[in-house]
């Protein structure tokens, strides 16, 4: 069977540089690609974010795009609680993201709506500038 090939993913939150779960520190070691942004809102849920993707109160999305293993997928997956169903905390997305100028199909753990029904988005689309605030 021939082995997987490896995909990108665009990391928002706690999985960005110097971030609780940083993906730097997970093995195997992504490649960083570059720093890239998507049109969404960002949500507190607690001691991490969640993504909604576009919407009416979008706003400019930043975060760091990696070149992920499979096997690091499966960590990724386990981290963001990815199950099948309704009832997952995310869903994996695939989306276009666009880093130094060009376009990157990307995986993004986007926040299960129920999850967010009653939060307030916090305003900006950089967890890590809100975080330290």
């Amino acid at each position: 069977m021939p082995e997987a090939p490896p995909r990108h993913v665009f990391v928002y939150g706690t999985l960005r540089r110097g971030g609780r779960n940083d993906i730097n520190r997970l093995r195997p070691a992504p490649e960083y690609v570059g720093m890239g942004e998507v049109r969404g809102v960002l949500f507190h849920l607690d001691w991490y974010p969640g993504l909604a993707l576009g919407g009416e109160e979008a706003v400019t999305v930043v975060g760091e795009v990696y070149r992920i293993a499979p096997e690091l997928e499966a960590v990724l997956d386990e981290i963001e609680q990815v199950v099948p169903g309704a009832d997952s905390e995310y869903f994996k997305r695939e989306i276009d993201i666009g880093v130094g100028g060009r376009s990157v199909a990307c995986l993004v753990y986007e926040i299960n709506p129920q999850h967010v029904r009653d939060r307030q988005p916090i305003g900006h689309g950089d967890w890590i500038v809100f975080h330290k605030a």
